[in-house]
């Protein structure tokens, strides 16, 4: 089994429906102790992450409030996240607030604001006219808390149970080996066929081994077709890990499989659960390894 460390950088972009509880939401991840920027402008976000990066375990948790105003800005906001989807070492989540819009009301008028978007009008028309900038935004939030029937109290306490140390969830990669002799697991979310690969079971001493063997291992490693086939499942793998955390999948099964789950699946298993280990918390299982000592015993 190979078991790799992960980046421990928490990100919270907190945004939503003015009058939602954006300040109660900032203030409560101050009391968990996240470093929190109120009002950072999108088009300044690529300049804060590479400040966060330099900084190293300094600001391992990070909590942004971003009070979008006009089109410009959610182009620079929308242009980041699917930069940071790139990334490895951090994936952001999205907090929105949200409120019905007769509640919104009365808070403005219990507050005698007036509302950003409608500062001469009514509030209902600033309301209105937020709610469709923010349509978009709110699709693609990971986290929505109606805030209507909530007092501060009780959306402070619900934001330190779901962000709290101890309730962070780590986003699992679980590459996995199989023979399609014995059919394939009902539990892969991506099957790749290795069966096109020389197989090391017509090569009579290496047929009672396993692809954890180092003769076997560097055997299959050792073919163009391998290569160029690692080559290119990394490069997609590269692409859609980022994106699958990012939509707040807890763990990925990638399936790799050949005829009987013994020596090319197994190898390149390894190598997969080896290659991203430095990005990803991973685990290599082999679920038809032992098939051949059942049958012998």
């Amino acid at each position: 089994m190979s078991t790799g460390a992960v980046n421990d950088t928490q990100m919270v972009i907190i945004t939503g429906m003015s009058g939602a509880g954006k300040t109660v939401a900032i203030q409560s991840f101050e009391d968990l102790g996240f470093f929190c920027v109120d009002n950072l402008p999108p088009t300044l976000l690529p300049k804060f992450l590479e400040l966060m990066k330099d900084s190293g375990s300094k600001m391992n948790k990070v909590a942004l409030v971003m009070d979008l105003r006009g089109r410009e800005f959610f182009d620079h906001l929308f242009r980041a996240l699917d930069e940071l989807a790139e990334t490895s070492w951090v994936a952001p989540q999205i907090l929105f607030l949200d409120a019905d819009d007769s509640c919104l009301v009365r808070r403005y008028k219990e507050t005698r604001r007036s509302h950003p978007l409608a500062p001469s009008g009514l509030p209902l028309e600033g309301i209105q006219l937020e709610r469709e900038l923010l349509e978009e935004l709110k699709g693609r939030a990971q986290i929505i808390y109606n805030t209507s029937k909530l007092k501060p109290k009780e959306l402070r306490e619900r934001i330190i149970q779901e962000f709290s140390a101890n309730k962070k969830s780590t986003f699992t990669v679980n590459v996995m080996s199989f023979g399609f002799k014995h059919g394939i697991p009902i539990d892969a979310d991506l099957v790749f066929d290795v069966r096109f690969l020389p197989n090391p079971h017509y090569i009579d001493h290496m047929r009672p081994k396993t692809g954890l063997d180092e003769e076997v291992y560097n055997y299959v490693l050792k073919w163009n077709e391998t290569n160029k086939f690692l080559e290119k499942v990394t490069s997609l793998l590269s692409f859609m890990l980022p994106h699958y955390k990012r939509e707040g999948k807890s763990q990925l099964v990638i399936a790799i499989g050949c005829t009987g789950g013994q020596h090319r699946s197994v190898a390149l298993t390894e190598y997969l659960a080896r290659y991203f280990e430095k990005d990803y918390h991973t685990r290599a299982s082999h679920r038809d390894i032992e098939r051949r000592k059942e049958k012998t015993t």
